[in-house]
């Protein structure tokens, strides 16, 4: 089925919030879910496979120790590419200092990919991403990919490097529609029901969803 690109960034944020993401990660997932979207990727699909895989487990277990060590890695063995993602963007600097950043054991590798985005606006150079099979860089606008479809769908990158300045080659547009898994869709509509107020015997007298306070 087919959304709007407003349609996956608003049910992917209220879903990453469900699983428990603070809301500013939770905007970040929502974002990156949408450009990966735009560019034909399965952005959906992708954000309900991390949010089952990581959900009801502490962000600090899948986040990176330190942002100061030569290679980034998390206590639970496998990083969120929402948090090493948003993290990347945060070392914009420091990625152009050193010229990469490597991290082990990522989560969906491709779901950090939007977050090289942002550090590359930052920057005002391209940045890319490599893991095995995969090579896509971006100046935050286009995107270059070399990669297999098996590549992208990795469930674990065993090492994920980023580097700056990058080469573009073989430029893709974003497109303002998705097609969208409905499996997918559901998954995300099942976490960004957690975000509903429950229902208590008051509102129910005075009807469904009446006088209900978002504030808990």
């Amino acid at each position: 089925m087919s959304h709007s690109l407003n349609e996956i960034e608003a049910m992917s944020k209220r879903a990453a919030r469900g699983a428990g993401l603070s809301w500013g990660l939770a905007e970040e997932a929502a974002k990156g879910t949408r450009w990966l979207s735009s560019f034909g990727f399965p952005g959906t699909e992708l954000l309900a496979e991390l949010l089952n895989l990581n959900d009801r487990i502490p962000a600090i277990d899948v986040s990176p120790v330190s942002l100061r060590a030569e290679v980034w890695h998390a206590p639970a063995r496998r990083m969120s590419p929402l948090i090493a993602g948003a993290s990347l963007s945060d070392c914009a600097a420091r990625l152009l200092e050193r010229g990469k950043i490597t991290m082990e054991n990522v989560s969906l590798p491709l779901l950090a990919v939007p977050f090289m985005g942002g550090a590359a606006l930052r920057l005002g150079l391209p940045v890319a991403a490599e893991w095995e099979g995969a090579r896509l860089a971006t100046d935050g606008k286009r995107l270059c990919v070399q990669a297999s479809p098996e590549a992208l769908r990795l469930r674990q990158a065993s090492t994920l490097v980023f580097s700056a300045p990058a080469e573009m080659t073989g430029q893709q547009e974003p497109l303002l529609r998705a097609e969208v898994c409905e499996d997918s869709w559901s998954q995300l509509e099942k976490f960004a029901h957690r975000t509903f107020a429950p229902a208590t015997e008051e509102s129910r007298l005075k009807g469904a969803g009446a006088g209900v306070s978002d504030n808990d």
